[in-house]
């Protein structure tokens, strides 16, 4: 591989169309191909970042999409009932290959995800009771549930977010007011990554 076949996280954005810190959440939680060189910086395969923008989306035909054998599972945990209600909307509104299910707890989150192991999990963080982080943890303790991709979705910053422990490694982080564009783009690699795997 030459140089001409790869790019910074800089012009991997540029590209895509999206904030820097966008890409990297997306590289440490494995959508994005990418590895770093001697002196930490990131590089990543222009194929990678042009298959990421080319996932398929809702300006396709349905005909033309993959054939995939099992419905991607998305978990929705909110304790806000019209941030639900938006969520709802928007996820219905991307014509995604998955099914959305909201639980307006982490006590609620922990039954559904023992009772129907999810593929993605959206997670609050500040909830009564069990919180985003407690479900996220939990996940993360069981090798059975390595393979559910996880993102926080909080009103939190980054700072704040450190003081509580930090993103874990492999969660993205979304802040709110989400950007429903990169969101979009998150669930629809998720989506596509387990087609592959299906047709493995």
């Amino acid at each position: 591989m030459t140089t001409t076949d790869v790019c910074t996280t800089q012009e991997a954005a540029q590209i895509l169309g999206i904030s820097v810190t966008s890409v990297q959440q997306l590289v440490e939680a494995g959508v994005i191909e990418a590895w770093k060189t001697k002196g930490g910086h990131r590089r990543i395969p222009l194929a990678a970042v042009q298959a990421y923008k080319s996932t398929p989306g809702s300006s396709q035909e349905p005909q033309e999409r993959p054939v995939i054998s099992k419905t991607t599972s998305i978990l929705v945990v909110e304790d806000n009932k019209l941030q639900r209600e938006i969520y709802a909307k928007k996820i219905a509104s991307w014509n995604l290959p998955a099914v959305a299910t909201f639980c307006e707890n982490g006590y609620q989150a922990l039954i559904e995800i023992a009772s129907n192991k999810p593929d993605i999990v959206l997670a609050d963080i500040i909830m009564d009771g069990i919180d985003g982080y407690e479900v996220i943890s939990t996940i993360l303790s069981y090798p059975a549930l390595a393979d559910i991709n996880i993102a926080i979705l909080s009103s939190l910053s980054a700072e704040e977010l450190e003081e509580r422990g930090g993103i874990p490694d492999g969660v993205v982080f979304f802040r709110k007011p989400v950007n429903y564009d990169e969101l979009s783009g998150y669930l629809r690699a998720c989506c596509a990554q387990k087609a592959r795997l299906a047709r493995s």
